[in-house]
């Protein structure tokens, strides 16, 4: 919020020389939040394992096993999950609040524009949008990542533990090494968006959509070439020689999968495709046609992603199961801990999806500041089309999010079925549905 409420002004003003500027200064402003959000949870995890690490003695005869560390850094995955609870809920309520009130008092009742400085109300919207869409949208990344990784290292010990892998620490620092490669290919693809401060250019001559899906390609092409060296790298063991090269793939579907959701929910929220032209059209013949046509839009825009993560999942286990690791018993165990790598490349450009999430207030306020000083028309062109695809940036970021913590929700299951069978030493494979206890429980 800082950064966002700090760069407004310098995008509104940029958008008085040049529509590029401007779509650079925002971008690389959401650039810095969303590198501080990821850099923040892996140096708080790393750090936390290193500490448990040295005070622990960890190694040493007599003391904890490196593989059961990770489980206890599961408290960090929670205090996380407990702040992006409050900050969506809190957030996001808000945010809607002020927008439906500022609408509804100026556009309903007293037909006056958007963002006009006659409304009071438009404060508070321009402060929503950096509430619900930065802070609560960090905060829910955030969460995800930390659970990723946390639950990820869990099950790379496990099966480090059971297939009698002579080094664990490979599996179980893998998380980490991907997310800070993360950092590098996202900041790499932020900056491949460059402006100019030609003056007279005052229209958009190229899609900002466009732009930005271009430096989402090179974020893509480098987190690829960056999990393919971190596979052969950390999960190379002689027992399977090949087991790296089919986790590297369970990484490419993560990655594929999230390009997938991207697209998707580019076509269904970009006012260039068909989907929105249909709901607008819909809107010419009153309320009730646009309210119909939005929820079953909505609902038909839900197929695609849950296809999309039930195929990622099914093909990720595959893979992990025909690694080649095996337990004692000559059982195949790779295919949870290929679920987590394929959950790894879905995150490994979280940062830049991030940025396209902080793109869109940023972009917001700042034609909310250009409405309200004032400034020629020309200026607030440029500044709404900013605002149109900041709107499709923040929904791609809403799927993104929901798809990564499904994923995510069905690693840390996976783990807590792990831990209650090391616990137990008993087999802990289904859960019994058929029960009271655990129907009402879930």
């Amino acid at each position: 919020m800082w950064v966002s409420v700090r760069a407004n002004v310098r995008v509104s003003s940029a958008a008085r020389r040049s529509s590029r500027e401007a779509l650079q200064i925002a971008t690389r402003a959401g650039g810095l939040s969303a590198l501080i959000v990821v850099g923040m949870a892996v140096i708080g995890i790393a750090v936390l394992y290193a500490t448990f690490y040295v005070w622990l003695g960890v190694g040493t005869p007599g003391s904890m096993k490196v593989t059961d560390l990770p489980l206890l850094l599961v408290g960090y995955g929670f205090g996380a999950s407990f702040v992006a609870l409050f900050a969506q809920l809190g957030g996001g309520i808000y945010t809607k609040a002020a927008d439906v009130g500022a609408d509804l008092v100026g556009k309903v009742e007293q037909g006056i524009p958007e963002d006009d400085p006659r409304n009071p109300a438009v404060i508070a919207d321009l402060v929503g949008d950096n509430v619900g869409d930065c802070a609560a949208r960090g905060a829910d990344l955030f969460e995800s990542i930390a659970a990723e990784i946390i639950s990820a290292m869990i099950l790379g010990g496990t099966m480090a533990q059971r297939c009698k892998i002579e080094d664990p620490s490979g599996f179980i620092l893998f998380p980490l090494v991907v997310h800070s490669f993360d950092l590098v290919v996202s900041s790499v693809g932020i900056f491949s968006i460059r402006g100019t401060r030609e003056s007279g250019v005052m229209t958009p001559t190229e899609d900002p959509m466009a732009i930005l899906q271009k430096g989402y390609s090179v974020t893509i092409v480098l987190a690829v070439l960056a999990f393919g060296l971190s596979t052969r790298w950390l999960l190379y063991v002689e027992q399977a020689p090949s087991a790296w090269f089919n986790f590297a793939l369970c990484g490419l579907i993560g990655i594929i999968t999230a390009y997938i959701f991207v697209w998707i929910t580019k076509y269904y929220t970009d006012y260039k495709h068909e989907p929105v032209r249909t709901l607008a059209l819909s809107s010419s013949t009153g309320h009730g046609t646009n309210i119909i046509a939005g929820v079953s839009l909505g609902l038909e825009s839900t197929g695609l992603p849950v296809l999309v993560i039930s195929v990622a999942i099914v093909s990720a286990y595959w893979l992990g199961q025909t690694a080649g690791l095996i337990d004692e018993t000559g059982n195949p165990t790779g295919g949870l801990f290929g679920t987590a790598v394929a959950t790894m490349g879905m995150l490994s450009t979280a940062a830049y999806i991030l940025t396209m999430d902080m793109f869109g207030p940023i972009a917001d306020n700042a034609g909310g500041i250009v409405e309200m000083s004032q400034q020629p028309e020309s200026v607030r062109e440029i500044t709404d089309v900013l605002d149109a695809v900041g709107n499709t940036t923040k929904a791609t970021t809403k799927g993104f999010a929901i798809g990564s913590a499904a994923l995510a929700s069905f690693l840390l299951f996976s783990a807590y079925m792990d831990e209650v069978s090391s616990f137990s030493r008993e087999p802990f494979k289904q859960v019994d549905i058929a029960i009271p206890e655990v129907f009402v429980g879930g």
